[in-house]
């Protein structure tokens, strides 16, 4: 397995893209019902399969993630060759996860405790593996507001 296993509630969302996948497998209702009574190994991998399927649609279609935690924001524009990254880093004890300390930030971007990095980053091999990556260490995918803002603003 390349990413990760959806979770029961994905599932549950994607029950008909997974009755879809199945049908291209050539399984049926009952022999799916078979396969997890009597070869709960071989489901698990359809299950699998089908997590990375559609890992690997969403992660095409990302262009931007962004990651904020207290002290930091991280956002990033995934294009075709590379990513770029916008990090805004705040050298005081302000917390931009708070409705509170993201208006200070609004309100203070110029401020010197706000300091600004632009760069651009290769991929590696796997592109759809850096973006998951970024991911599952807490990167969301967005449709990409704060990076277009933070751009004009610094470009």
């Amino acid at each position: 397995m390349k990413y990760s296993r959806l979770t029961k509630e994905q599932f549950e969302e994607l029950h008909q893209e997974f009755i879809n996948f199945l049908a291209t497998q050539s399984i049926t209702a009952d022999e799916w019902t078979n396969l997890k009574a009597n070869k709960p190994e071989l489901a698990e991998m359809e299950l699998d399969v089908f997590s990375d399927l559609i890992w690997e649609g969403v992660l095409n279609k990302a262009e931007y993630l962004e990651h904020i935690s207290p002290q930091h924001m991280y956002l990033f524009r995934l294009a075709e060759d590379k990513m770029y990254v916008i990090a805004l880093t705040l050298k005081n004890d302000v917390d931009i996860t708070t409705k509170e300390g993201y208006n200070w930030l609004r309100e203070n971007l110029m401020d010197e405790n706000v300091e600004f990095l632009q760069a651009d980053k290769e991929y590696t091999d796997d592109k759809n593996l850096d973006k998951f990556k970024m991911i599952e260490q807490g990167a969301v995918i967005t449709k990409g507001d704060l990076f277009k803002y933070f751009d004009k603003l610094i470009g």
